[in-house]
């Protein structure tokens, strides 16, 4: 989940998995936990939904209940591979020509829990199938995070307390 600007490449000591499949990746995703930014603040219950479109690219629908005005917000984008569809790094623009950096660096076998960073070390989420995640994941992923220069003492974990 990630929001716009014109660089697409993947933050210092990340990197992006190998033998990514991108059917596997479609589909609904829960925000368990993000490094906040001005274009999530204020949201939980936070999702995100990846399907093909006709062109070959990936739709993006990011969803959140936003806290302050109480009411649901939704973003729409579109994602690309930035080289080959088996490398986990893409680029995704909610603007126009603007790419972003996102760039799946951990996730299980069963396409069930995810570990995905931005451009640089201001984007990390930690994504769900389910509203939680398991505490072994969470703590593989957080120190995967740590390892590759994050700083997950800042992690917001979201709520998922609406449907």
């Amino acid at each position: 989940m990630l929001i716009g600007t014109s660089c697409s490449s993947i933050a210092d000591g990340a990197t992006a998995v190998t033998n990514f499949n991108k059917e596997k990746y479609l589909g609904k995703w829960y925000e368990i936990a993000r490094l906040d930014f001005k274009y999530e603040r204020n949201l939980n219950n936070t999702t995100a939904q990846y399907s093909l479109r006709d062109d070959g690219k990936i739709r993006v629908v990011n969803r959140g209940y936003n806290t302050k005005k109480e009411k649901w917000e939704e973003a729409q984008a579109k994602a690309k591979f930035v080289g080959a569809e088996d490398v986990a790094m893409l680029k995704v623009s909610f603007f126009g020509p603007f790419y972003s950096g996102y760039n799946v660096i951990a996730i299980d076998s069963d396409y069930q829990y995810a570990l995905v960073a931005g451009k640089n070390h201001k984007y990390l989420w930690i994504l769900s199938r389910e509203k939680t995640i398991p505490e072994d994941i969470k703590t593989q992923y957080l120190k995967i995070a740590e390892e590759a220069g994050f700083h997950t003492g800042d992690l917001l974990w979201v709520e998922h307390n609406m449907n």
